[in-house]
């Protein structure tokens, strides 16, 4: 079996911390035990493109017990963790191409070597194994019957390339299931995002202003942990939708150039680039902290921040400080990276276990129908959505109300009037 990790010594912490992560997550554990049966992923190869955390490794657990050949690389270079890494090649027998801190250079060997297996099925977070197999492999794409993207930017730039015609095979968008985004982006991203800064920093954020880049689903969950742990939140946006709707919610609404000026922490979550530019780094405090929870490194003009400084050094583990021209400092954590994964472990199993419920079930969906669909992106299908929440339900002990064949017959008819 080939792979590519950093320690095979790591192995046994590794699986000790994919068992206590699989604790919290008991949708996944249902679909396991079917898929142990049913085998419905049997003769598939199936090639991942995904943060190298204990949650993911229980998600390859279930796609192996589904019958599937599975091979994983890192969706980002500083998100894998690489005892869980090392437990997936020595305990589990999946091979995994990951290696925390590893370059541009080699993080693209990664995903090639999972693209080598011919995957008939890729799943994804953000693009790149899609991306990269369209720009670099087309001949392998005949052998794929669809893929599944779990965030938002993924799914942005898959829907730029269906619009193109440049999509070659049919995407399910498991980041637009409810059963993901309305938790996994918002009370995942809200709570590991805090852990990350404060891993990092270890500083107070009550009675802090903490500007937020971006009031999406992750915004949302960031500016209200931060609220939550005393702080003063400040919302920028670009669409006046979300903006009117941080309004009622309570924050303050400003562009990014005024909200520089007064920010203690900063955390992009808009999945764009350059959202915090040079020219916003050079209103800061002395002693701002910088962050981002969205995408890459991209949404912080990391370039332009390096010609305004005149050091760059490292004074705790992910925390950079870059001394300005104008004299003061701002610290950069992670290097820009995803914060809730680089300086802490991302989000807490109990909410991944939905998002990833989603991604085996979608991966099921594509062997069965696959071929029936167009090169498009779709959304996860309403049936597994519905069942994922009625599995979370039923793991947590919680029951709810059915309609009675009289309620059901108003809401599908228009003679009952009102």
């Amino acid at each position: 079996m080939k792979y590519h990790v950093k320690d095979l010594e790591l192995a046994d912490k590794g699986k000790l911390r994919i068992e206590w992560a699989g604790r919290e997550m008991p949708v996944l554990k249902q679909i396991k035990e079917r898929f142990e049966r049913e085998k419905p992923l049997s003769g598939i190869r199936l090639g991942a493109c995904l943060h190298v955390t204990t949650e993911t490794a229980n998600l390859m657990d279930v796609l192996k017990a589904g019958g599937a050949e599975v091979a994983l690389c890192a969706s980002n270079p500083l998100s894998t963790q690489d005892d869980v890494a090392a437990a997936l090649v020595k305990h589990y027998q999946i091979p995994v191409f990951a290696i925390r801190g590893e370059d541009r250079d080699t993080y693209y060997q990664h995903i090639k070597a999972v693209l080598d297996m011919n995957p008939h099925i890729t799943m994804d977070d953000g693009a790149d194994l899609i991306s990269t197999l369209h720009a670099e492999y087309p001949e392998k794409i005949e052998n794929v019957i669809g893929g599944t993207e779990e965030t938002t930017t993924g799914v942005i730039r898959l829907r730029a390339m269906a619009k193109e015609g440049a999509l070659k095979y049919p995407v399910i968008a498991v980041n637009d299931a409810l059963t993901k985004h309305l938790f996994d982006n918002r009370y995942g991203t809200g709570q590991s995002t805090i852990d990350g800064i404060l891993r990092a920093t270890n500083r107070l954020l009550a009675g802090s202003i903490f500007v937020v880049a971006g009031y999406g689903w992750c915004g949302k969950g960031v500016a209200m942990r931060a609220r939550g742990m005393g702080a003063r939140v400040v919302v920028t946006e670009v669409d006046p939708l979300k903006a009117i709707e941080a309004v009622m919610d309570g924050y303050d609404v400003m562009p990014m150039d005024e909200a520089a000026e007064i920010g203690d922490f900063f955390c992009t979550l808009t999945g764009d680039i350059n959202v915090i530019r040079k020219e916003h780094f050079l209103k800061m405090k002395d002693g701002a902290i910088v962050s981002n929870s969205g995408h890459f490194n991209v949404e912080l003009d990391l370039e332009g921040l390096k010609e305004v400084s005149t050091e760059v050094r490292r004074v705790r583990e992910n925390v950079d400080e870059y001394t300005l021209v104008n004299g003061k400092k701002v610290y950069v954590l992670a290097e820009g990276r995803l914060v809730n994964l680089a300086a802490a472990e991302g989000h807490p199993s109990a909410v991944m276990d939905m998002s990833f419920a989603n991604q085996a079930l979608c991966a099921e969906h594509l062997v069965k129908h696959g071929k029936e669909l167009k090169n498009d992106v779709y959304k996860v299908p309403e049936h597994i959505d519905r069942s994922v929440a009625e599995m979370k339900l039923n793991a947590m002990g919680i029951k709810i109300d059915k309609l009675t064949p009289e309620q059901e017959k108003y809401l599908s008819s228009w003679e009952m009037g009102t």
